[in-house]
């Protein structure tokens, strides 16, 4: 999930950058220490905006930067347990594909696709579905339901993300509506013979 939260944290300016515009030198280091890292509460901060300098820095001795106290506001991404999200197909494999939701990657084994027995055409890059015939390939847009988390702290883009698309409600977009309009086609048809 996406969310705007305020933070204020330390930021170390070198030097070098002493004797720039304060609030300018700020949002810069800000953005470049916080963006695409994981927070403390387990979410990716995407967009830093609006840092601002509070109060004095602080100086320490023997390093010769200034260690300078910032409020700003940040776009983070916060994946949550069963949380049903969208995300395009960016890499099919034999054992599953990969959903890119925010700024990571999921993984949707090749078991949780869709209610069907899957095979995997690598040559190609699809899952294709061996009753239904229905096909999953590089940039589809799916919906899919997040079933385990397991963030890595060193590099957020390595996180291990689980996803489960064979529920109702979920699956590539145009699956969905073929089958809202099947429901409409077969519950119009009948609402017409009964009212006959």
């Amino acid at each position: 999930m996406y969310m705007m939260t305020e933070v204020q944290k330390i930021v170390r300016i070198p030097p070098s950058r002493l004797g720039e515009d304060i609030d300018d030198i700020v949002g810069a280091i800000a953005s470049e220490s916080f963006e695409g890292r994981l927070q403390e509460d387990r979410s990716i901060s995407v967009l830093v905006d609006k840092a601002e300098a509070v109060g004095p820095g602080k100086i320490v001795h023997g390093d010769g930067a200034v260690y300078q106290t910032v409020k700003f506001k940040q776009l983070v991404f916060k994946p949550l347990d069963n949380e049903v999200v969208e995300g395009v197909v960016v890499e099919v494999l034999g054992f599953g594909a990969f959903v890119r939701i925010g700024p990571i990657d999921g993984l949707v084994h090749i078991s949780q696709v869709m209610d069907d027995r899957v095979d995997a055409d690598q040559e190609n890059g699809k899952l294709i579905g061996k009753e239904t015939g229905r096909v999953l390939s590089v940039g589809d847009h799916v919906r899919a339901r997040i079933v385990s988390i397991e963030l890595n702290e060193k590099n957020p883009e390595d996180s291990k993300i689980g996803l489960t698309m064979k529920q109702p409600g979920l699956g590539r977009l145009e699956w969905l509506d073929e089958d809202e309009r099947k429901r409409n086609g077969e519950s119009g048809g009948k609402k017409k013979g009964g009212s006959d």
